[in-house]
Order: C-alpha cells, then sequence, then structure tokens
C-alpha cells in the first residue's frame, strides 16, 4: 500500500483506470453467458453447452466439462464483438449515435471507484477499507454519478431517428427519474442511523459496514435487520433503476422491438451491456455494504472476529483475500437473484411501472424516513 502511495497520480490513476476495466469487463461478459445458462436451468433446457476450441476438444474430462458448462461460450461472445461489422444505419444522426454508448460505459465503470470491495487491519489493528477513491461522500458519488447513465439512453434514442428507439428513451427517462426518488430516500435512515452525535458526519460506505461490525446487539445487526423496508425499497427501486425485469419497459421486446438500442449492434451493443451489467454490480455492492455488512460474515460476527479465532489477523494479505472473497460471494449471489426474478416475474405494463412508483414507493420511502427520523430523535440523549 506504501508503494501505490508513492506512485506518481498520473500513474496511479492509470492503474485504476486499467484495474476497473480489468474486473468489470469479465464480469459483465461472465453474467451474459450466466443469464443464458439461469435461465436454462430455470426453464429445464441445457443452455449454452456446444461451443468449444479444437485444441482444447482433445482434453480429457476437463474439456468435456467446460463445453457442457458453457464457458467456452464466453470466448466465443467477446470474439464475435470485437470482429462482427459495426452497422452504421444512413438516418442516424452519427456523431450522436457513435458516443452513446460510451457515454453509458463512463458513469458506469467510474462508480466502481468509490465503493470498497474489502478490507485489511493495519498495524494498529484498524480495520482499512479497499477502495480505489475513498470519498467521504461516497453513496452520493454513486447515485450522482450513476444517474448520468440515463444521458445515454437519450442519446441513443434520440440519435437513431427511429419511433421505437426515441419511445424507449422517453421511458427511460420517466422510469429512472420515478425510482431514483425512492433509491435516495431509502438510504438517508442508514446515514442518519450512523452519523451519530458525537462523531464526524459522513456519507462514506466504509463507514456503514464500519458501523455493522460494532460489539453488541444493536451494534452488531445488520441494517437489513433494523431497517427492513429502506432494504426493501432499496431493491425494489434498484431493479428498477438497472432496468431489469420486471421492470424493463426501456427496451420491452413485446412492443419496441428493443427499445433505445433498437437500431445497434455488435460491440457498440456490447457496450449498452456491459453498462448494464456494470450498474447491477455496483448497485449490489452497495446495497451489501448498507443493509448486509459489507465483507463481514455473519452478523453479529465481523470478520475481525474470525480472523482472531482463525489467526490470521496479522497477515493483512490473507484478511485482505478473505474479505473481498466474501464481499464478492455476496455480489454474486445478488447477481443470480436479478437473473432468478428476470425468468420468474413477468413483465409489468407500463402504468403499473410508474404507478408503483409513484403512488406506492415513493410515499412508502417518506413515510420509513419519517419514521425512522422520528426513532432517531426519541433515542438521543437529552443535552
Amino acid at each position: 500500500m506504501d508503494f501505490l502511495a508513492n506512485l506518481p497520480p498520473l500513474v496511479l490513476a492509470v492503474l485504476k483506470g486499467l484495474a476497473v476495466i480489468c474486473v468489470i469487463f469479465p464480469i459483465a461478459g461472465s453474467c451474459s453467458m450466466a443469464e443464458r445458462k439461469v435461465s436454462a436451468w430455470i426453464q429445464g433446457r441445457h443452455g449454452p453447452n456446444r461451443v468449444i476450441p479444437f485444441w482444447f476438444a482433445w482434453v480429457p474430462v476437463v474439456g468435456p466439462f467446460l463445453q457442457r458448462l458453457g464457458a467456452f461460450h464466453l470466448l466465443a461472445d467477446g470474439l464475435k464483438f470485437l470482429v462482427k461489422e459495426e452497422p452504421l444505419p444512413g438516418q442516424v444522426n452519427k456523431f450522436y449515435y457513435t458516443i452513446a454508448p460510451v457515454v453509458a460505459i463512463i458513469p458506469a465503470l467510474t462508480t466502481v471507484t468509490v465503493v470498497p470491495f474489502g478490507a485489511y487491519l493495519d498495524q494498529a489493528g484498524q480495520v482499512v477499507p479497499l477502495v480505489l477513491a475513498n470519498v467521504d461522500v461516497g453513496v452520493l458519488a454513486v447515485f450522482a454519478v450513476a444517474s448520468l447513465g440515463i444521458y445515454s439512453m437519450i442519446l441513443a434514442g434520440w440519435a437513431s431517428n427511429s419511433k421505437y428507439s426515441f419511445l424507449g428513451s422517453v421511458r427511460a427517462s420517466a422510469q429512472l427519474v420515478s425510482y431514483e426518488l425512492s433509491l435516495t430516500l431509502s438510504v438517508l435512515p442508514v446515514f442518519l442511523w450512523i452519523n451519530t452525535p458525537d462523531a464526524a458526519g459522513t456519507l462514506g460506505l466504509a463507514r456503514a459496514v464500519a458501523f455493522q461490525a460494532q460489539p453488541g446487539f444493536w451494534g452488531g445487526m445488520w441494517f437489513i435487520f433494523l431497517m427492513p423496508a429502506s432494504a426493501l425499497i432499496f431493491i425494489v427501486a434498484l431493479f428498477a433503476e438497472t432496468n431489469r425485469l420486471p421492470f424493463d419497459m426501456i427496451e420491452s421486446e413485446a412492443d419496441l422491438v428493443g427499445g433505445f438500442h433498437t437500431e445497434y449492434g455488435a460491440f457498440k451493443w456490447g457496450l449498452f451491456f456491459v453498462a448494464e451489467y456494470s450498474h447491477m454490480i455496483v448497485g449490489s455492492g452497495v446495497f451489501i455494504l448498507l443493509f448486509l455488512g459489507g465483507w463481514n460474515p455473519l452478523p453479529w460476527l465481523p470478520l475481525s472476529t474470525v480472523a482472531g479465532w482463525l489467526g490470521f489477523a496479522h497477515y493483512p494479505l490473507i484478511f485482505g483475500i478473505v474479505a473481498v472473497a466474501i464481499f464478492l460471494a455476496k455480489i454474486l449471489f445478488f447477481i443470480f437473484v436479478f437473473m432468478w426474478v428476470r425468468w420468474t416475474v413477468p413483465r409489468f405494463r407500463y402504468d403499473i411501472v410508474m404507478r408503483l412508483g409513484w403512488r406506492v414507493m415513493l410515499p412508502l420511502a417518506l413515510v420509513n424516513l419519517i419514521v425512522y427520523a422520528l426513532a432517531i430523535w426519541a433515542l438521543q440523549p437529552a443535552a
């Protein structure tokens, strides 16, 4: 860590950017293949299980196993997106049509930098979060930057000069604004709770994890048990914000062909879906940090306690690897939940989506905020 801290700022920024790309792109590509395997398992099909390189087909046991698992389809998909001809329809506004996928991927990758993904113990025994940009306004930065992704959908729909694409972009602007309000209001009780009068105020995500790892019954309780309504509002709004079923009215195939990306193909189309999976990963990470204890394995059982039992508390590298593994396992579980819901729950009608956002989610989020604000005020000790 001292070596990284002493690097020139430009070199450090480049390394952080490459780290984000090298992690998010493979995970997003794997999610694409996992989506098809999960849908196949749910529907009683085999799923992708045909592709295998000729030079790997002769490997006994391992080759057929990876082929049935569909692992080589990830390689085939990536190669296809790279070498496939890039279509450029004649009716589009070429400049905005081209930059729309780039506008989609930049916020998706930028938000990763402020999300802690693990921790290690320093020489003083303090838990130090692993995060590329340890800012004190972490959750605010995530919401502010992630909301910029809506401009890519509006640009793509308008620049495509197609009615289907334009309707998809109009739906995107209405739906995402509707659920951003509930999403933001749902996390306010968490930060009202952790910003005690005797501590410095913060919107940092690492502070939320540290608060859920304190000793005692209330200190070690995860916020999903303490604030279940906030957790429910957040996860439902997250489905809508990431454009996942049953809220995928932005690209509803039944009436909009493909929505805002109808006129896109090849690598540009792939960038839109890398952005979607990136938002799923970041959203799941924020939910885990706020409501599921982050890298702590169980409620009332912080990782530092487990490290003391197993004897690796004084080994920062091992502690960090375990913390990252726990956090990644929780994210993979939530990615599976996203896919499970997609292939289980039917798509809502557009009027139902909007009614749910404005008449159910927003009033519920406001009432939840008021109730916890009053409860926190009542629990404050008298001055």
